[in-house]
């Protein structure tokens, strides 16, 4: 695959995860500093990885979700939350995934992800994050 092709196979896959509106909202903040580093995590992250078929989407999600709790990096984390539901991921896996960091990850790093969860799902008006 060529620079261009894996950048609009990234740029699919970076919409049926995250959606249309982020997406949407990241390609217009960009900007002469930021648009190299935009494209790289197009074609890298999303073209490179996300499109491996190594594993599904949905398992990557969990992943993505619970590696971010170790790193602490909230934003990131609420962003994944949401596009967990792009991926079929249901709350209870979610749940579980928040538990197995409660043991990996520390005490304090499950528990708050289980308060932005509960945002993300109440800002979505949904019980499950696999809902509609």
């Amino acid at each position: 695959m060529d620079e261009k092709d894996r950048y609009e196979a990234g740029m699919q896959v970076r919409r049926a995860v995250l959606g249309d509106a982020h997406v949407d909202r990241s390609l217009k903040s960009i900007n002469e500093f930021n648009a190299e580093f935009q494209e790289m995590i197009t074609r890298h992250a999303w073209g490179d990885i996300w499109t491996r078929p190594g594993l599904p989407r949905h398992a990557r999600s969990l992943i993505t979700i619970a590696m971010l709790i170790g790193m602490n990096r909230e934003g990131e984390l609420k962003l994944h939350l949401r596009a967990a539901r792009n991926n079929g991921v249901t709350r209870d896996e979610i749940k579980e995934v928040l538990l197995q960091s409660a043991i990996y990850c520390g005490i304090p790093a499950a528990n708050a992800t289980f308060h932005l969860a509960q945002e993300v799902y109440d800002e979505l008006g949904v019980e499950s994050l696999g809902e509609s």
